[in-house]
């Protein structure tokens, strides 16, 4: 696992999230392991696996979070119990693909994706020296886009400032993102959403 510890809180990118389940549990015995493995990961499943958090256990418990969508609110209501877990308990979380995540997420755990499920677009512009022409031809490019693909640049978009621009990110920016991934899970307009983001990063500029 590279460098990453896999006995410490993580977020697993891969697309067979029952396989890593069952993996895990081989690995860590005899660690005890507790899983909500889910196609949806929704409140009453947060609720529940908090709840297990906070049982007093004398020796490390993993509670192993599985799903192919986790919606909003069940990611906002883990964000307390991430940052500071009970003691004894380390997170691991198993989704497909990172943009099933809210950054505010992302954040509080280190990231091991196990195999390229699919090469990651590139976002076509730098985001460091962002100009309002960008802007209005990007806003073109995506009037008719679906909201997949809407996704699909979100996330392109947040690994092009993190990553390729190596821009550090403001709270505003950051909470442009949590919006952006919640406003697209409504089928909100995509040049919406993206002009919500990129205006973040001239503002920010």
């Amino acid at each position: 696992m590279s460098e990453l510890d896999f006995t410490k809180s993580h977020i697993i990118i891969s697309a067979n999230i029952e396989a890593e389940f069952e993996g895990l549990k081989g690995a860590l015995k005899p660690k005890r392991v507790v899983g909500f493995i889910e196609d949806e990961f929704k409140i009453e499943h947060a609720k529940a696996a908090v709840a297990e958090a906070y049982i007093s256990e004398s020796e490390t418990k993993y509670i192993i979070l599985g799903a192919n969508h986790f919606n909003t609110i069940s990611q906002n209501s883990l964000l307390k119990a991430l940052e500071e877990p009970p003691r004894n308990i380390e997170f691991i979380i198993i989704v497909p693909t990172t943009s099933n995540l809210l950054p505010t997420v992302r954040s509080r755990l280190p990231i091991l994706k196990k195999k390229q499920e699919r090469i990651l677009q590139e976002f076509p512009f730098s985001l460091a020296k962002l100009e309002y022409k960008n802007v209005f031809d990007f806003l073109k490019m995506v009037s008719k886009i679906s909201k997949s693909e809407a996704q699909e640049l979100t996330e392109a978009l947040y690994y092009r400032a993190t990553v390729v621009d190596k821009l550090l990110l403001s709270n505003a920016q950051l909470e442009n993102f949590d919006k952006a991934y919640r406003l697209l899970e409504l089928n909100a307009r995509p040049q919406s959403v993206f002009a919500l983001l990129l205006m973040g990063f001239i503002n920010g500029n």
